[in-house]
C-alpha cells in the first residue's frame, strides 16, 4: 500500500510540473505531440522547464535530486536551460530550519548548543540532499579555538529512501520478470548496491572514517585537500570536522582570474581519480562539482578540496587488475585483448567468437581516439557499448556502477574546466606505471617483504614440528608424512629463492623493467 501511495504521488508530481509534457513534445509524431497538449489543459506550465524539472526533483527526495545532480555535470547531454537549472542542486537545495538543526545538535550531544560550540552560525552556508552545513567555532583538547564546519543530517532522511527504494525494488522487480535484458542488466542487484551506499550515506561515523582514509591515502600526493575530522565532536547524525576555505570548481572565470592554471587543473583531476581508483582501490564516489572546490591560500593554492564523503567505492585487486587491463588494451587500441578479458572475467558466455567481439567493441570505439574531450560524449561511447553487448549477452557488473557513475563526473568535471583536455593521454601513462608497479620486481619484492612475517614465525616451529609427527608416524599414513616433507622442501627452496633474489637483485630489476616495456606497451 505505501509503495501504491508513493508511485502516486509521484505520478501527481510528474503531472504538477509537467514533466510529462517535457517527454512528449520531444517526439516528432503529431499524435505524441496533440496528447501533451492534451494533458496540458487547465495547469500553469509558465515556468521555464528547467525550473519545472528542478523543483519536481526537489520535491520527490533525496534520491531524484542525486540523479538531477548526476545528469547537472553532463552539459553534452542536456539543452544549457537545464544544465544551468540542475547545477542549483549541487549545493542549493533548500535548506530545513535552523531550530532543527540545532535540536538534532543538542539531542546528539547531550548538551546546549553554547557549552558545545564557542560560536555557532545559524544559517547554513550549504544545503544538499542529505544534509546542510553550517559554521563554527570550537575549543580543542589543547584549549585552541579551531573554524569548523557542522554537517548535521536532514530529519526523517531513512523514513524517506526506504520509501523510494522499496518502490525501485517492486521496479527492479518488473524489469526482472518482464524485459528480455532483465538477467543481463541485473535490477534487483543494482538497486540493491544502491541500497547500501544512500543507507551508508546516512551513517555520519562511516563518511568520518571515510574522509579520514581519504586523507590518509592522499597525503604525499600534493593536489588535493581533505578536511580533517574533529572525532570528540562527531555523532552519527552530526560530524564536526576542519574548516576548508576554497571557490566552487564551478566558477571557472573566477579561478582563473585568481591565476589557477585551468588544464592543469583538469589534468590532476584525471590524475586524482585514477590515483584512487587503481592505487588504493578507495575512491570518492559522489565528486559532483557542489562536492569540489580549488583553495586559492598561498600554501596551497591550486589544489583540489573534496567534501562530502558518504559515497565511496571500493574494489578489490581482482577488479583493479581486470580494469587497469582493460584500460590499457584500450588506450592501445588493442581490441583483442579487451574481448579475451571480457571472456576471461565471465562477463560474456565462454562461447563468445573472441573475433566478433573484437569487431564489435572496435566499430564503438575506433572512432573517438584522436579527439579533444570537446568532441568526445563519454556517455554516448556508454550507450553504444550498451547497444552493442545486449547482442553478446554481456552481464552487467553492480560492483562497478559507482564507478562509472564516478568516472561520468570526471568528464563532466573535465569538460567544464578544458574542453581541449585529452582525457586517454592524460590516463594512459599512470596506467601505465600502475601496471608495472603490479607486474615488476617491486611487485614481487612486496610480496616477499609481506609474507617474511609468515615464515619467520613458522621456521623456528619447524624442527619440533616434524619431530613431533615423526615420534607419531604410526598415527600418520605416508601420505601426512609426504605432504611435510614437501612443505619443508618447499622451505627450503624459498630459502634458497630469496638469497638469490638477495643477490641478483639491481640485475633483476633492469632486466625486468626493460623486458615490461616492451612486452606491454610496444
Amino acid at each position: 500500500m505505501t509503495r501504491l501511495l508513493r508511485g502516486i504521488y509521484i505520478v501527481l508530481i510528474v503531472l504538477r510540473y509537467g514533466l510529462d509534457e517535457l517527454v512528449l513534445t520531444s517526439f516528432q509524431k503529431p499524435g505524441l505531440r496533440l496528447l501533451a497538449r492534451i494533458v496540458s489543459v487547465g495547469r500553469d506550465l509558465s515556468a521555464p522547464r528547467g525550473q519545472r524539472l528542478r523543483e519536481a526533483l526537489e520535491h520527490l527526495g533525496p534520491i531524484f535530486v542525486k540523479f538531477g545532480q548526476v545528469l547537472s555535470t553532463r552539459r553534452d547531454l542536456l539543452p544549457p536551460d537545464i544544465a544551468d537549472e540542475l547545477a542549483f542542486l549541487q549545493d542549493r537545495v533548500p535548506p530545513f530550519s535552523s531550530n532543527v538543526a540545532v535540536d538534532t545538535i543538542e539531542r546528539a550531544f547531550g548538551r546546549p548548543l553554547n557549552e558545545i560550540f564557542v560560536e555557532f552560525t545559524h544559517k547554513p552556508v550549504a544545503s544538499a540532499s542529505i544534509a546542510q552545513v553550517h559554521f563554527a567555532v570550537i575549543k580543542d583538547r589543547d584549549g585552541q579555538t579551531r573554524e569548523v564546519a557542522v554537517k548535521v543530517l536532514r530529519p526523517g532522511m531513512l523514513t524517506v529512501i526506504d520509501k523510494d527504494l522499496s518502490l525501485m525494488r517492486m521496479m527492479a522487480g518488473w524489469v526482472d520478470r518482464l524485459s528480455a535484458d532483465g538477467k543481463r542488466l541485473k535490477p534487483r542487484e543494482v538497486v540493491a548496491e544502491f541500497d547500501k551506499y544512500l543507507h551508508d550515506e546516512l551513517d555520519f561515523m562511516r563518511e568520518a572514517s571515510n574522509a579520514a582514509q581519504l586523507r590518509r591515502n592522499m597525503e604525499g600526493l600534493n593536489l588535493v585537500l581533505i578536511p580533517e575530522m574533529i572525532w570528540d565532536f562527531c555523532r552519527d547524525d552530526v560530524i564536526v570536522m576542519e574548516r576548508m576555505k576554497g571557490v566552487p570548481i564551478s566558477q571557472v572565470d573566477r579561478l582563473r582570474a585568481a591565476g589557477v592554471d585551468i588544464p592543469k587543473l583538469a589534468r590532476d583531476g584525471v590524475t586524482i581519480f585514477f590515483t584512487q581508483v587503481f592505487r588504493d582501490g578507495f575512491f570518492h564516489a559522489d565528486m559532483h562539482p557542489g562536492n569540489i572546490q580549488v583553495s586559492l591560500e598561498p600554501a596551497t593554492f591550486g589544489r583540489y578540496i573534496s567534501l562530502d564523503f558518504g559515497i565511496v567505492g571500493t574494489l578489490t585487486e581482482t577488479d583493479k587488475e581486470y580494469l587497469a587491463q582493460n584500460f590499457t588494451a584500450f588506450f592501445r587500441r588493442d581490441y583483442k585483448r579487451v574481448a579475451e578479458l571480457h571472456i576471461e572475467s565471465g562477463w560474456v558466455p565462454t562461447d563468445t567468437r573472441v573475433d566478433e567481439l573484437e569487431s564489435a567493441i572496435r566499430a564503438v570505439c575506433e572512432p573517438y581516439f584522436d579527439r579533444p574531450l570537446k568532441e568526445i560524449s563519454l556517455g554516448l561511447v556508454l550507450m553504444r557499448l550498451f547497444q552493442t553487448s545486449r547482442r553478446f549477452n554481456v552481464e552487467i557488473q553492480p560492483q562497478l556502477v559507482l564507478l562509472q557513475k564516478t568516472l561520468l563526473n570526471i568528464e563532466g568535471l573535465g569538460r567544464q574546466l578544458d574542453p581541449n583536455l585529452d582525457l586517454w593521454s592524460t590516463a594512459k601513462p599512470f596506467l601505465e606505471t600502475w601496471m608495472l608497479d603490479q607486474v615488476g620486481p617491486k611487485k614481487l619484492w612486496k610480496q616477499l617483504i609481506a609474507e617474511a612475517p609468515r615464515y619467520a614465525k613458522l621456521l623456528p616451529e619447524l624442527p619440533r614440528l616434524v619431530h613431533d609427527f615423526l615420534k607419531h608416524r604410526q598415527n600418520n599414513d605416508n601420505a601426512q608424512l609426504q605432504l611435510l616433507i614437501q612443505e619443508q622442501r618447499r622451505t627450503n627452496r624459498l630459502l634458497q629463492g630469496m638469497a638469490w633474489v638477495g643477490g641478483g637483485f639491481v640485475v633483476g630489476l633492469l632486466a625486468m623493467q626493460i623486458f615490461v616495456r616492451l612486452h606491454h606497451f610496444y
